[in-house]
């Protein structure tokens, strides 16, 4: 009798477990994903004439961001969020939530494309330059 019940709980043990792995969520994305060469960006932005911290922190973003954001921040379908948008204005992401992202990643809240890793190699200083080459395309956007 005891074996009858010691088969039917492991029958309904690993009726659970393969329960659970076709119904469980999706992790979230850690591993960043290449965008394809069709790439379409997500904005559509007025580019203005870069200047001074700006040209250097666009350099940067080129080289660290972009593939990630897209090219001048307008983002990437499926692989990271514009920020050349309302929601990244700075009277609700100031500078230093993007400090706070690049030091330390961020875990996804506006939108579903995963969380973002924190991005090794760039200072403070780095990132500033980077926060004024996107300020002055949002502002060149009506982004205030």
């Amino acid at each position: 009798m005891s074996h009858k019940y010691l088969l039917f709980g492991a029958c309904a043990v690993a009726a659970v477990a393969a329960a659970y792995s076709l119904l469980r969520p999706e992790p979230t994305q850690h591993v960043r994903q290449l965008a394809p060469p069709e790439v379409s960006a997500l904005v559509e932005i007025q580019m203005p004439q870069i200047e001074g911290n700006a040209v250097i922190g666009q350099r940067i973003f080129a080289s660290a961001c972009a593939e990630c954001h897209g090219s001048n921040a307008v983002g990437i379908e499926g692989v990271g969020p514009p920020l050349i948008h309302v929601i990244y204005e700075p009277s609700h992401h100031a500078d230093e939530s993007f400090q706070r992202a690049v030091a330390m990643g961020v875990k996804s809240h506006h939108w579903r494309f995963g969380d973002m890793l924190p991005v090794g190699g760039l200072t403070r200083g780095d990132v500033a330059m980077v926060i004024a080459y996107i300020r002055e395309i949002q502002h060149a956007n009506g982004i205030n």
